[in-house]
């Protein structure tokens, strides 16, 4: 609200002049003056375009993390597994059959004692008639009282202000706040380009440091796995000349425990006729038993031939001893009965 200055010149001739002030931006839409602020300053401090705290830290915007297909369609088939399987279960339960045609189902208590169940209220259907209702009307709006004396006063054109007059300190300070504002914007806008310089600068210097960083970690890393690898073959080399010496000491030991046990095996080995002379054996094992055999066999012929001998001779003297028996019968038919006597 414009405040009125009052002024009396020497003329006592009463003039009337308003303080010049700044119009206030004002926005198309009704929302976005309710949210936006109370105009613009000129500190750029009360700006909301300017980042507050150390802008050497954010080295990188936000990245909005994507979910993984591959964890969403995990997801996704868990779910349908769960629904399938309370599906299944579902259809499984036995559920209690619908109701013949004609009848309803009605709960039943099945505990072993009975009782009331109060949970349920009765109800009856009561009707009854009353009058209609008329309209209220509409309440009158409150207007009070008149209090005081009513007084008018007549201005005639030109006595209150003069348009082109005020208008000018109106457009001066406009014009000044317009130029103004436009003069900050260009400050801020070359502070940004600056500290985006500054930032740039920082950015590549860290950049600098950092490959520098990771090439003395990659220099770390190559000593340390030399030097591993070192100490793992000066360990392969110490192992290499224990087992030598282990073997060449394990030999050692061996040559003299078994310098005295050969000869000795060896004694024992043909007290025992492990050691034998060839032709020896041979006779032994191969021609004393096909001698015997030989042998043998001759004997048994010969017994053979005496055997069939002796039935020969039994047989000729028997046929021999029953011709002379014949002969006498033929000459004395009583020879056998005296001989019998």
């Amino acid at each position: 609200m414009a405040t009125v200055l009052p002024q009396q010149d020497n003329n006592n001739t009463y003039t009337f002049s308003s303080r010049p002030r700044a119009l206030q931006e004002r926005n198309k839409y009704r929302q976005e003056q309710q949210q936006c602020t109370a105009g613009y300053y000129g500190n750029i401090m009360y700006d909301r375009r300017v980042v507050r705290g150390n802008t050497y830290a954010q080295h990188t915007l936000p990245v909005t993390v994507q979910p993984d297909p591959i964890e969403v369609q995990r997801q996704q088939e868990i779910q349908r597994r769960a629904l399938a399987r309370r599906r299944a279960k579902a259809q499984l339960r036995t559920g209690t059959p619908h109701p013949v045609e004609g009848r309803i189902h009605t709960e039943v208590q099945t505990e072993l004692y009975l009782e009331e169940l109060s949970d349920r209220i009765e109800e009856v259907d009561v009707d009854t008639q009353t009058d209609a209702f008329l309209d209220k009307p509409p309440t009158p709006l409150f207007i009070p009282g008149k209090t005081g004396k009513d007084v008018a006063t007549q201005i005639e054109e030109g006595e209150l202000f003069d348009f082109d007059i005020e208008v000018k300190p109106m457009l001066e300070v406009l014009v000044g706040k317009i130029i103004e504002q436009a003069l900050l914007e260009v400050m801020e806008e070359e502070e940004l380009a600056n500290l985006r310089a500054l930032q740039r600068d920082f950015e590549e210097l860290r950049n600098a440091e950092l490959a520098e960083v990771q090439r003395m970690e990659e220099k770390e890393r190559r000593h340390r796995e030399e030097k591993k690898r070192r100490m793992e073959q000066q360990q392969d080399v110490l192992k290499k000349e224990k087992d030598t010496a282990d073997k060449i000491a394990a030999r050692a030991f061996a040559q003299s425990y078994l310098a005295d046990l050969i000869p000795t095996v060896f004694t024992t080995l043909r007290d025992n006729g492990y050691f034998y002379d060839p032709v020896e054996r041979d006779v032994e094992k191969v021609f004393l038993p096909w001698l015997m055999g030989e042998v043998k066999k001759s004997i048994e012929k010969r017994i053979l031939g005496r055997t069939i001998l002796d039935i020969i001779l039994r047989d000729v003297t028997k046929s021999r001893n029953q011709a002379f028996l014949q002969m006498k019968l033929d000459d004395d038919p009583m020879y056998i009965f005296r001989g019998t006597r």
